[in-house]
């Protein structure tokens, strides 16, 4: 977003200039679908087993698809998944907190397509990211027992530029 050159107060000649008249004019939010999450779950012996069909960058049409394994235990630690498609498998920490906005996320991991195997660590937040000012959040539909909706969403937002001096 532009801004005039009169926001904010007086101009070269001390008056003031013909920037934003209503707050409204003076930032801009827009809510952007992010992700589209299709989550079949069943519990067998203590473990939920899931297959999620998973959209990003609705815009590009980015796809993937995992096969899930964690412990039903309300404390677990783990989780296992193998993505197809990319030939990923994974044996990954659940997140711990670092921060109360700051979560960090480890795990083993091997390659198929590439043959190669490595550690895994991700720092994530729900407060920016991309180089964007944004907020990030998820929000999920139970359908039915054993299928889930998660439509992750994020708002950017520009804020206004304000200058002045005394």
């Amino acid at each position: 977003m532009a801004s005039s050159p009169g926001v904010g107060g007086g101009g070269a000649d001390g008056g003031v200039g013909d920037g934003p008249t209503t707050l409204d004019e003076l930032y801009h939010i827009n809510v952007v679908p992010a992700e589209l999450h299709f989550k079949f779950r069943k519990e067998l012996q203590g473990l939920r087993v899931g297959l999620n069909f998973e959209f990003y960058n609705l815009e590009v049409n980015d796809f993937e698809a995992k096969v899930v394994l964690k412990p039903l235990d309300f404390d677990r630690k783990w989780k296992f998944q193998y993505k197809p498609i990319s030939g990923d498998i994974q044996l990954l920490s659940k997140k711990i907190p670092v921060t109360k906005y700051l979560n960090l996320q480890v795990g083993i991991g091997h390659n198929f397509q590439l043959k190669a195997t490595g550690w895994k660590w991700k720092l994530s937040t729900c407060l920016g990211g991309d180089g964007v000012s944004q907020i990030r959040n998820k929000s999920k539909l139970n359908l039915f027992p054993g299928f889930d909706l998660r439509l992750g969403w994020k708002a950017e937002y520009v804020l206004p530029e304000i200058h002045g001096y005394v």
